[in-house]
């Protein structure tokens, strides 16, 4: 009779670890970082139709690097539970903290368990305060850890790097155009400091804008306005900015948060199809 291979738990759980890491490191990088009106979501990203960012609820947003199919389940399973949770008690009671529990135990049970491989993704689940001292920043690893993260965070790609230019070049307070720049110069920047240009067609932006008007936060940016904060040209024929903005917003959370409104049962089916 053939003796079983054996692997140390330790070993095991480490070559898990290096699996998902190799796997997140792939990846395009995403910044994620204050400014003086909310939080700002930037990544390189040209497809429009695969988000990296979306909108969970009211003030909460998601943001994701690795596996595109394994980082949107646990989107849609976010909008459920945040839809569900608005329902069952009130809006204000679903944060960001809750949602990123959810998910640390989500990962955790899938990094430990034998029978499946561990999930190649890193999340971020973000809430705007109504100061920018409430503002909330969590980072979640393949393995269900959690980071309270302050001010900015990059992950994927080469996101040491990024995260120790960021240290030298974002402060608090800045303008929306100014924290946008930030962002694209340290994404454009590889390990050895070469920097290169990315353009507006290259990028997904987005924001939880503390300002606007409407209890929903979360807005894309795209085409002119887009342009327009990079100090580009805005591309001929292009969809104005607002609109496009506000009817990517309105897919996300919106259908089932209307239902929480009007009183009615929320639909899993309703989650939203970015």
């Amino acid at each position: 009779m053939t003796t079983p291979f054996y692997v140390s738990p330790q070993q095991a759980m480490a070559d898990r670890a290096d699996y998902a890491r190799k796997g997140i490191a792939r990846g395009r990088s995403v910044v994620v970082l204050t400014y003086a009106d909310g939080i700002l979501f930037v990544a390189e990203n040209p497809s429009r139709a695969l988000h990296k960012m979306s909108e969970i609820y009211d003030r909460i947003a998601f943001a994701a690097v690795g596996k595109y199919n394994e980082f949107e389940n646990l989107r849609i399973g976010g909008v459920r539970y945040a839809d569900i949770r608005g329902y069952s008690y009130a809006r204000h009671d679903v944060t960001a903290r809750g949602l990123a529990n959810v998910y640390a135990q989500t990962l955790g049970t899938i990094f430990s368990s034998g029978g499946e491989k561990p999930y190649e993704v890193e999340l971020i689940v973000a809430e705007v305060g109504s100061t920018t001292a409430d503002d909330q920043i969590y980072r979640l690893t393949y393995d269900g850890s959690i980071a309270d993260e302050h001010h900015y965070v990059a992950m994927g790609g080469n996101a040491d790097q990024i995260t120790e230019q960021l240290k030298r070049t974002h402060r608090e307070g800045l303008p929306l155009d100014e924290a946008l720049r930030v962002a694209v110069d340290v994404l454009g920047r590889d390990g050895s400091g070469e920097k290169r240009t990315i353009t507006a067609a290259q990028l997904e932006v987005a924001v939880l804008d503390r300002t606007r008007s409407q209890q929903r936060k979360f807005k894309r940016i795209v085409g002119a306005q887009l342009a327009r904060l990079l100090g580009e040209a805005a591309p001929a024929a292009e969809e104005p900015a607002d609109t496009a903005a506000d009817g990517a917003a309105a897919d996300g959370a919106g259908e089932a948060n209307g239902a929480a409104e009007n009183g009615s049962t929320p639909k899993a089916e309703g989650s939203p199809e970015e």
